[in-house]
């Protein structure tokens, strides 16, 4: 009887799995940032220096920002980025958002400021966009 050899090639399958999950999840972090970025300049507009529209960003679990800092147009204010995104234990994930201290009042709203959720609203409205970068990446 002859030998039967068996290749197993599930290291390889699995290195393009992620390779693609974390190209999807890479495009996806591009887009949302852009859109968040777009969310904030348009409605309500508020921009006065655009240091936290300049400073939102995204960074893949465990990794670094995609930059490492970010300045006002006016060119007074700046700041930068430090550490890494958390480790997400159910798996890859991708984090759009800012370090700017204000961020958050802007976002949420305060007692006399209408809330502008440029982050949520972006998400909200590119589920679709987010679905076929996955799916992309996965055929």
């Amino acid at each position: 009887m002859g030998n039967i050899r068996i290749d197993d090639h599930t290291d390889d399958y699995m290195r393009d799995v992620d390779k693609a999950l974390e190209e999807a999840l890479e495009a996806i972090g591009i887009h949302l940032e852009g859109e968040a970025k777009e969310e904030l300049s348009n409605s309500p507009k508020r921009i006065d220096t655009g240091l936290l529209r300049n400073s939102i960003t995204y960074a893949l679990d465990g990794e670094a920002p995609d930059r490492s800092s970010y300045s006002a147009d006016t060119g007074g204010e700046m700041g930068s980025y430090s550490g890494t995104a958390p480790v997400d234990p159910q798996g890859r994930s991708v984090i759009v958002g800012t370090n700017v201290e204000y961020g958050i009042y802007v976002h949420e709203g305060t007692s006399r400021m209408a809330p502008n959720r440029f982050l949520k609203n972006a998400l909200e409205r590119n589920q679709d966009q987010i679905s076929e970068y996955i799916k992309k990446a996965m055929s």
